[in-house]
């Protein structure tokens, strides 16, 4: 993958500008480490960091081409998945190219259909492409929102990048924070409302929608919604169905320049990506996949069952590992390193995120690129085909909030009273709740029951699987490593969305229409293996240092924190035995020591980026 980032003025010369231009760059260099690039007018200036994964000869950026007089200027993250029939429907259309890589493709596309290029893709991208004929910019995200891009207004000036820092290295942009973007941090973090940037005017553009920038100002189009109709095949077609669909789109994500590696949990999801993989690397003759797992030191002695994580993977990961024959590479942590990469973490996300649970894939890919450039991974199967707990438990579907933080109320006596009483936490909950509710595409005369999974269905998709595709984006791409999520084509997502729940629950279990779909792929035991969470630490040693630092930090008069949490009442929660807490706060893993580890994160953040709160 790579960054982008730019700035449109009508009002000042940006080519006098540089400076702040390279400044914008600099911040992404990780996502790039190969290559940047810059491009500068009057009025326009775009740039870009790159990872070479495809064409690392030819597909340098910003990318210039032109249709007679007409000057087009592309910079671009991302992978097209269907280059190939796009190349080769545009050479019938008379187009001629002069690199082999989907960034050019990307661009003649938009040449020849506008913005109706984007209804054409299979991938994960974020673009802009600025028309120095018509002086107009064309931003656009994928679908399900895998690859980020945030922007600002400021007076005359429009500024984008593919991460928030991006746009703080330009003057103009100030990490001035709000009562919206502390509710946003303290009540809903780390998940984040769509479109909301949490620094004050700054917002991202949407999964699924374009954006024309010209003179008269901004026209933000949504070109992809879910479509809610009745399903008519029966169970055997939608396993059929489902079938191809993965194997399809894994096939698609499996092309590279670069070695291909897959990230193996011993679960359903990553394993059946490793048995696609490894499958495909057998007919090609390119040797064993390579496997990386990841664990923690003495976790085997400390892990305990429960209803939110119910088994250990290390036991799975060699069973799948050995089964396929895989060149398996297993990275074990420590304690203090996995708390000490806490604020490094939070620079890599530019927000206070999911504590260890962050960290520990920060790591993961730390030592992951050392040997790779690409990664399969099986983010947001959970969210597809109903794999979380709150698909199941009555006391998570019937909760009148978003189901992976069904106790909003807990959150409050963290913050100070002057605090509540501006944000108004309850209330900025159930709006932002409400709000998703109000965008579920609703299926007539759906019962009850099927209606309400439904809205489940759309809130994970759209408001708990961001925050893992964040967390995904970032961790990675902070080394230069390109994660592919199979899971993720929009065609797996649109035909399962129709799915009806009985089939999806397929034997009571969870993802169980999925688990039929794979029957022949997986041996039997991984195939029906009850699903486990990322994992975690379990050590208790953990929960003492985070704690401990946590406090210390809290304890010191320039903490920003002090502003805005009930010290006293945190400095109570951390008596308990935090490590006998099963009852997450947030998702399936994010409990009493990570509480802790997201205020070390939180804090961090506003003296690191000197958050104000106006």
């Amino acid at each position: 993958m790579c960054g982008i980032t730019g700035w449109i003025d009508w009002e000042q010369d940006l080519s006098a500008k540089s400076h702040i231009l390279s400044a914008m760059v600099a911040t992404l260099a990780a996502r790039g480490p190969d290559a940047q690039g810059t491009y500068i007018t009057t009025h326009a200036a775009l740039g870009h960091r790159r990872l070479s994964v495809i064409d690392p000869v030819g597909g340098a950026q910003p990318m210039i081409r032109f249709r007679g007089e007409q000057k087009f200027v592309i910079t671009y993250n991302g992978e097209l998945y269907n280059t190939p029939e796009l190349k080769q429907e545009l050479k019938g259309r008379g187009h001629k190219f002069t690199t082999h890589c989907d960034t050019e493709v990307l661009l003649v596309a938009y040449i020849e259909w506008g913005a109706a290029c984007v209804e054409k893709f299979n991938g994960i991208y974020a673009f802009g492409i600025w028309d120095e004929t018509r002086q107009s910019l064309f931003l656009a995200r994928d679908r399900i929102g895998v690859k980020p891009l945030f922007y600002a207004e400021r007076g005359s000036s429009f500024i984008f990048g593919s991460e928030l820092k991006a746009l703080l290295a330009n003057p103009l942009v100030q990490p001035e924070i709000d009562e919206e973007g502390l509710a946003e941090v303290f009540m809903l973090g780390p998940a984040r409302t769509p479109g909301h940037g949490i620094f004050r005017g700054v917002h991202e553009l949407k999964p699924g929608h374009s954006m024309l920038y010209t003179r008269q100002g901004k026209v933000i189009k949504r070109y992809w919604a879910l479509e809610s109709r009745s399903h008519e095949e029966d169970f055997a077609a939608t396993t059929t169905r489902v079938r191809e669909l993965l194997i399809d789109a894994t096939r698609r994500q499996l092309v590279s320049d670069v070695p291909i590696c897959t990230l193996l949990s011993g679960g359903l999801d990553s394993s059946v990506l490793t048995a696609l993989a490894a499958g495909s690397n057998k007919q090609q003759g390119l040797g064993n996949l390579s496997t990386y797992s990841v664990d923690y030191v003495d976790n085997e002695l400390y892990f305990k069952e429960n209803g939110f994580q119910p088994n250990a993977d290390a036991p799975w990961v060699t069973r799948v590992s050995k089964y396929f024959g895989t060149n398996h590479h297993n990275v074990v942590l420590d304690i203090p390193e996995l708390a000490g990469s806490l604020r490094p973490a939070t620079e890599a996300r530019d927000l206070p995120g999911m504590a260890d649970i962050d960290t520990s894939l920060y790591l993961f890919c730390r030592e992951i690129k050392k040997e790779a450039t690409v990664a399969l991974s099986g983010e947001c199967a959970d969210e597809i085909f109903g794999g979380y707990p709150w698909f199941r438990r009555e006391d998570m579907i019937n909760a009148d909030t978003f189901p992976w933080s069904p106790r909003p109320e807990v959150r409050i006596p963290w913050l100070k009273q002057e605090v509540q009483s501006w944000i108004k936490p309850e209330a900025y909950v159930r709006r932002r709740y409400q709000e998703a509710l109000d965008e579920v595409p609703r299926l007539p005369g759906e019962d009850k029951a099927s209606a309400r999974m439904r809205e489940i269905f759309y809130l994970s998709l759209t408001r708990f699987m961001p925050t893992l595709l964040d967390r995904k984006d970032r961790m990675s791409m902070a080394f230069g490593l390109e994660v592919r999520v199979p899971f993720c084509d929009h065609r797996i997502v649109e035909y399962v969305w129709n799915v009806p729940w009985e089939m999806k629950n397929a034997q009571n279990r969870e993802k169980g229409l999925l688990r039929y779909a794979l029957e022949g792929i997986l041996p039997e035991d991984v195939l029906w293996r009850k699903k486990s969470p990322y994992p975690k630490t379990h050590n208790p040693a953990y929960t003492g240092v985070v704690v401990n630092e946590a406090l210390e930090v809290l304890s010191q008069t320039s903490s920003p924190l002090r502003e805005v949490l009930a010290i006293n009442t945190v400095r109570q929660i951390g008596k308990y035995d935090l490590s006998a807490s099963a009852i997450p706060w947030f998702g399936q893993l994010m409990s009493g020591p990570q509480l802790f580890a997201y205020l070390i994160q939180t804090d961090h953040w506003m003296r690191q980026y000197k958050v104000k709160i106006v």
